[in-house]
């Protein structure tokens, strides 16, 4: 536990530079005087920590020294080569940059997890895009990603629901979610960040200059929240409805927010058919009554009363239209 606790401090220190005692004490979950003993471990072993008082002041080892030493773990051998996306990579124009750091980690894994960490990567392969759905990467994503590493403004001309608009935007972070690249940028002016969905930028122009980064900015976090009022905003209403066993699969897969409605308000009925009594958040009446009829008869709408209209008038239109 210690030597290992010892060399995840000098990897802390030699990654981030100067951090101080209770800082270096929150990342290993330890005390502060259990980082100050493990310090004068170190030192005692000929790191070259030095540590400054004061405000500012904390530790950090002597400018210009680095270890080669990694110890790494068998499950974290697995976990490096688990956590890349060789496809993301590439449509990001870091494909060889991706192969050449799996080739170098690979060789500077110690012999013994050498050959068991390259057959766990070459046993997962990880494809993040839903079924039936082509994955072709949008025209300005390296642009987009470059200027995301370089903190470049960009000028782009983006298509949203509302219309097509011209934008000065700071790119904050990409996301690749269910294959779909997003970015996180700051518009001109903005206080707050908002998404923009790649596919849709049809202009995109590289401006003088970089931008500060906001320290307080946290790509993860954003999105996580970005995600939960996206939901929270998207559905106007609920729709009671009956389904049949079949009925209650299939409608846990509309979405993630109507899956755990579904479970949450589900109540058996006794009618012999065991079909569930279940209430579901519902974005429109038109958008609710398609996404109901693809379960056909395995569900029943009981309220409100105009999705229950609507359903009748697109299965009536579809009797007229089959009746020949």
């Amino acid at each position: 536990m210690r030597a290992s606790r010892l060399l995840s401090l000098l990897m802390l220190l030699q990654s981030r530079g100067r951090m101080s005692a209770s800082t270096l004490a929150a990342e290993l979950e330890v005390s502060t005087r259990t980082v100050l003993r493990d310090i004068d471990q170190l030192s005692a072993a000929g790191v070259p920590v030095w540590s400054d008082r004061g405000r500012e002041g904390g530790f950090q080892l002597r400018e210009g020294w680095s270890t080669e030493l990694t110890g790494l773990t068998e499950p974290e051998a697995h976990a490096l080569f688990l956590s890349g996306l060789p496809k993301a990579a590439t449509e990001l124009g870091l494909g060889s940059a991706s192969a050449s750091a799996r080739l170098k980690m690979l060789a500077s894994l110690p012999a013994a997890l050498r050959n068991d960490a390259a057959r766990v990567g070459a046993r997962l392969h990880i494809d993040p895009v839903e079924w039936y759905r082509a994955a072709k990467p949008p025209v300005h994503l390296q642009a987009v990603a470059n200027a995301v590493w370089h903190q470049r403004v960009l000028a782009i001309r983006y298509e949203s629901w509302s219309g097509t608009r011209e934008r000065v935007v700071k790119p904050l972070g990409l996301v690749l979610k269910g294959g779909v690249w997003y970015m996180a940028a700051l518009a001109d002016g903005a206080k707050d960040a908002r998404t923009y969905r790649l596919a849709n930028i049809q202009k995109l122009s590289v401006q003088a200059g970089n931008f500060k980064y906001p320290k307080k900015f946290q790509l993860a976090a954003y999105w996580q929240a970005s995600i939960k009022r996206f939901e929270s905003e998207i559905y106007i209403g609920t729709a009671t409805v009956r389904v049949s066993p079949r009925g209650m699969k299939l409608a846990k897969e509309l979405s993630t927010a109507v899956s755990e409605a579904a479970v949450k308000s589900a109540a058996m009925e006794s009618n012999g058919r065991r079909w569930t009594r279940i209430i579901i958040p519902i974005e429109s009446i038109a958008h609710a009554a398609h996404q109901l009829l693809g379960i056909g008869a395995e569900v029943e709408v009981l309220a409100p009363a105009a999705l229950r209209k609507r359903i009748r008038e697109l299965l009536a239109a579809m009797s007229a239209l089959y009746a020949a």
